[in-house]
């Protein structure tokens, strides 16, 4: 099986402590950056950070799968781990200090094992890192505006 992974980054206008609480809410605040091929997102338990168990169905490349995803925090105030319960998947968001500790530098990066061979292995190992990218950089768009007060 061939790993797959998508990545997306971008510096926010915001300071990292403001960023990280942003994204550990995910009952309010986390929500708000999602985009429409999110359906159908819910808090199963918990809520802030460790702990927390969302699902949601992703609507990407023509195809929407269902997702379950638990939350923990290998570096708490600077990352979080997101497991998905019914495959390898894992998406990781880190938020590092950038401009003198006045912004953030923000990372999604999303790894699993393709399951596919043949010509649907090839085009998931080729099209779905571009997809994810997209989806993410909306996301972090979306991010940036929310904890930047609207400023861009």
């Amino acid at each position: 099986m061939a790993k797959i992974h998508a990545e997306a980054e971008r510096t926010i206008d915001a300071p990292p402590n403001t960023v990280y609480a942003f994204l550990a809410d995910y009952r309010t605040k986390h929500p708000e950056i999602l985009t429409p091929n999110f359906i159908d997102y819910k808090v199963e338990q918990g809520g802030r950070g460790a702990g927390t168990v969302i699902s949601f169905r992703l609507k990407a490349g023509g195809r929407e799968r269902a997702y379950t995803m638990k939350v923990d925090e290998p570096k708490k105030g600077k990352t979080l781990r997101e497991r998905d319960t019914g495959s390898s998947l894992v998406t990781v968001w880190t938020v590092s200090p950038a401009g003198n500790g006045k912004q953030s530098t923000v990372r999604i990066t999303t790894e699993w094992e393709s399951s596919g061979t043949g010509i649907g292995g090839f085009m998931e190992r080729r099209f779905a890192p571009g997809g994810l990218r997209k989806i993410y950089d909306q996301m972090l768009s979306r991010l940036d505006q929310a904890v930047s007060g609207g400023q861009k």
